[in-house]
């Protein structure tokens, strides 16, 4: 059974500082959210609270509208899978995802049978007598995971869970920690401070920062509109462009939004180089030039622009290289406007929009 919770104004002071300062958020139920942020926003802390590891200082965390805020961690029905994953070293496989079970006083027929269930949902079927010992990091990942589903719980919790693991086999993880969140439609929290992870993983992202919640939305949505400047120069990279009376200074673009003044965010792939000069092109030179595989980063220092502009270009393009002359162009009707000061209007001009 999957559940919807609820952080209503949480607070955590720890030492005499405030951790976390009035968390408010919905996760709806059978959903996959992704908790990111700096180090120190409180993330993790967010997730300990609801899985009754530390306690509150304030407000509280409902489970399906019923506060569960005096409840004692082992009564939460919670799956917890950790970033080193916890198993015991002295036990079988099958032993480890049994733990739970036994601590529940579930019987030797059901008992296998659920163990069994859960090595075929992480792929990894038949493989209850082998030791702990043998197994590669993503096999005693996948079964630390099994050992958190195994009970059925009503959440999985998840911290951090491929920080351990090479690049590939960490985004082959990632997919694979979705599919089985969508089989099995358990409401799943995940910790990251992987950005790629949590787009990948998420239904919804949360970004936490200093204690609070910045923005909640889908993946795209946090990514594409964010909601201040910290959102948007926190969640990957991104051109920051003053706009005033609705113009993008130094290009000849207006900013497609009701908000007249501000900074500007436009995503590094939103911009185009080319050879051509064209009335909404604005001239540069290369500073920058860095092959990626796939794509091709490019820093372009352009008159009237405080920063250079990032572009990340197909790498089938043009081989521009730094020295050269290029044309750069703003895919203008994706350019977001948060609020902000235009930093390189004078102190006369400038505009500052308050949120």
């Amino acid at each position: 059974m999957s559940v919807n919770v609820n952080f209503d104004h949480l607070t955590v002071d720890l030492g005499g500082n405030r951790i976390l300062d009035g968390v408010d958020l919905h996760i709806p139920a059978g959903s996959f959210v992704t908790l990111l942020g700096p180090s120190g926003s409180g993330k993790t802390t967010t997730l300990n609270v609801l899985a009754g590891f530390v306690d509150r200082s304030g407000g509280h965390v409902k489970v399906d509208g019923q506060a569960i805020d005096d409840l004692p961690a082992h009564a939460r029905n919670i799956g917890f899978l950790f970033q080193n994953y916890a198993l015991f070293p002295h036990m079988t496989v099958g032993e480890n995802i049994a733990f739970p079970l036994q601590a529940r006083k579930i019987g030797g027929a059901e008992r296998k049978q659920l163990v069994s269930d859960a090595l075929r949902l992480v792929q990894l079927p038949d493989m209850e007598n082998r030791s702990i010992r043998s197994l590669s990091g993503g096999q005693q990942q996948r079964i630390g995971l099994a050992r958190a589903l195994v009970f059925k719980p009503n959440l999985l919790l998840l911290d951090e869970p491929l920080a351990a693991l090479d690049k590939q086999l960490r985004e082959a993880m990632q997919l694979e920690l979705k599919r089985i969140q969508v089989e099995t439609g358990t409401t799943t929290i995940a910790v990251t401070h992987d950005q790629v992870e949590a787009m990948s993983m998420a239904d919804l992202v949360a970004i936490m920062n200093r204690g609070k919640i910045a923005q909640v939305g889908r993946p795209e949505d946090v990514y594409r509109r964010p909601a201040d400047l910290f959102v948007a120069e926190f969640l990957g990279e991104a051109n920051l462009l003053p706009v005033a009376g609705g113009q993008v200074i130094g290009f000849r673009h207006k900013a497609p939004t009701s908000q007249r003044a501000g900074i500007g965010v436009l995503r590094p792939e939103d911009v185009t180089v080319t050879e051509r000069a064209g009335d909404d092109t604005v001239e540069g030179t290369v500073e920058l030039a860095v092959f990626q595989g796939t794509r091709r980063r490019l820093t372009v220092r352009c008159p009237g622009v405080e920063s250079p502009v990032i572009i990340s270009a197909p790498a089938t393009g043009a081989d521009v290289r730094p020295g050269d002359q290029v044309n750069v162009g703003l895919c203008g009707e994706l350019i977001h406007v948060v609020p902000g000061t235009a930093a390189n209007e004078t102190d006369s001009e400038k505009v500052t929009v308050s949120a």
